[in-house]
């Protein structure tokens, strides 16, 4: 059996999220606001389906998607491209795979204790955000 992702998650950290902005090609007005963001993530799973939703006082980005099936994904209110998204298990951590125009690019979600961990890559650059399960 899978992980239990379900609940309502508050950040706690952000480390390196303005050089993944940068390999996105994020503007920079954007950027300087995003990084001082916190982030809220809810998760609703049942089984291999999810759906997930990313909430800040500045834009919200909803995804569902069913792990192994692979789909297009309109990354709308983050830097605006289409890309062909394949997400996988590997043990307890979710795996994203997002093929499009920029090398190297997708994230990996685990859950260790009351803390969710979410790593963001894109070409040379990797950012590490951190989740506390709310009460």
């Amino acid at each position: 059996m899978p992980a239990d992702y379900n609940g309502t998650w508050e950040m706690e950290s952000n480390e390196n999220f303005e050089g993944y902005m940068k390999a996105l090609d994020i503007d920079i007005i954007t950027r300087k606001v995003a990084v001082h963001l916190k982030q809220t993530k809810e998760f609703i799973q049942d089984g291999n389906s999810f759906k997930t939703k990313t909430l800040s006082t500045f834009r919200n980005y909803n995804l569902d998607y069913v792990v192994g099936e692979e789909f297009e994904e309109h990354t709308k209110g983050l830097d605006d491209r289409v890309v062909k998204t394949l997400i996988t298990w590997d043990g307890d951590k979710l795996i994203a795979v997002q093929k499009g125009e920029k090398p190297n690019r997708g994230w990996k979600h685990w859950i260790e204790g009351d803390m969710l961990y979410l790593e963001l890559t894109c070409g040379d650059q990797v950012c590490l955000q951190i989740f506390k399960k709310k009460n």
